[in-house]
């Protein structure tokens, strides 16, 4: 009896010791808008987090996905209930440039690691204490926008107007715009806004028609940036139309429709992955993003905006295994440890570019993150 309790004894000792050494889950939050105005961005970003890996060297992931309805207020109380209640070691989020501004003042404040799928150049830029702990997947506008400006001057405009959303997107991209288009002598003949909820934006289309721009570019992302396009073609314009990257994805075509032909627009590779030559980098990696995401919801059914939280996977299954030799996940010692590991990523490639990043700069891409794409045909067609 002696030496059976012994032996249990000791059994019982090994695995506690074991069940103590044994490391944590990784737990990852995401934010993200898959319903609101921005839920056509939203929606492909939740079903390729559904894609991600849910073991990164060996270790087991935890996906929490939240939604956040395309709401700052809400976005902030998602992050804040991940890092308190779910103990994550990073967060993927949020969806539009508004929401993600306004949860680098949370995750700072936690010191956790967040990768965000919006596009402004404010959530990294400049870098100062906060930001160091906040990274992005999708292009920067100034990168876009010199895009749309370069095509622009090759097209012999001479003056453009623009309408952007009334908020941190559309105010980041007439900053950045503005500025080029000042540089290469582009007249600015117009500067009009509207909300992401509108259902009318007649006052700044008749204000913007009165100018007679050669183009006009509309500062907006998802569906509701297809309003003061089609309000613009209803009333007769026919000069060029420019729209960002913020559109790149089918429900957009959807909306828009006839009044969306001809449009130019940069976006991320991955947009017309197959018809990239096959001597640059990124078709590869975009392409298996593309194979992964149609066989899960069908042909023609991927955007770039599930890219941006593909990228963000592409990024942690890099750095997991570098702080997993630091520390524990669960740990402050692990979240600094995949902070640094992000900040340190170099020559990765995705499915929207090459990351290189450093301590200034939490993006990392290049000019091979872009391409000029024209809606023909109802389709993504990309401008040689």
């Amino acid at each position: 009896m002696k030496t059976r309790l012994s032996i249990a004894g000791v059994l019982a000792v090994l695995a506690a010791t074991c069940a103590a050494t044994a490391q944590a889950d990784i737990n990852v939050g995401v934010t993200l808008s898959a319903t609101g105005p921005a839920a056509s961005l939203g929606i492909p970003e939740k079903n390729t987090v559904a894609l991600l890996p849910t073991t990164i060297a060996g270790q087991k992931v935890n996906y929490i996905v939240l939604d956040d309805a395309s709401d700052t207020t809400t976005a902030v109380k998602n992050a804040r209930k991940l890092i308190a209640e779910n103990k994550v070691d990073v967060i993927i989020g949020s969806t539009t440039s508004p929401n993600s501004l306004a949860m680098i003042d949370v995750v700072a404040e936690a010191e956790t690691p967040m990768l965000a799928m919006a596009a402004s150049a404010r959530i990294i830029d400049p870098m100062d204490a906060k930001r160091a702990w906040v990274f992005k997947t999708p292009q920067n506008d100034a990168q876009m926008a010199t895009a749309i400006v370069e095509h622009m001057t090759n097209n012999n405009v001479k003056t453009v107007a623009y309408i952007g959303f009334a908020d941190a997107y559309g105010e980041g991209w007439w900053n950045e715009f503005s500025k080029i288009a000042e540089v290469r002598k582009i007249q600015i003949v117009g500067n009009e806004r509207f909300n992401r909820t509108d259902t009318s934006v007649t006052g700044q289309v008749l204000k913007i028609l009165a100018a007679k721009p050669d183009a006009v570019l509309v500062g907006g992302a998802g569906t509701p940036a297809a309003l003061p396009q089609k309000s613009l073609k209803e009333k007769g314009y026919k000069g060029i139309m420019y729209q960002t990257h913020g559109v790149a994805n089918a429900d957009f075509l959807r909306v828009c429709g006839k009044d969306c032909e001809g449009t130019f627009l940069p976006a991320g590779p991955v947009l017309v992955a197959a018809q990239l030559p096959n001597s640059n980098p990124i078709k590869k990696a975009a392409l298996e993003y593309v194979d992964k995401y149609e066989a899960a919801h069908g042909k023609g059914t991927v955007s770039t905006f599930g890219a941006h939280a593909w990228d963000a996977g592409k990024l942690l299954v890099n750095a997991v295994p570098v702080a997993l030799k630091k520390a524990q996940p669960g740990t402050p010692e692990f979240r600094k440890a995949l902070r640094d590991a992000l900040e340190n990523t170099k020559n990765l490639t995705a499915a929207h570019g090459v990351f290189n990043m450093s301590p200034q700069d939490h993006l990392g891409f290049d000019q091979r993150s872009r391409v000029m794409v024209k809606i023909d045909g109802g389709s993504w067609k990309l401008v040689q």
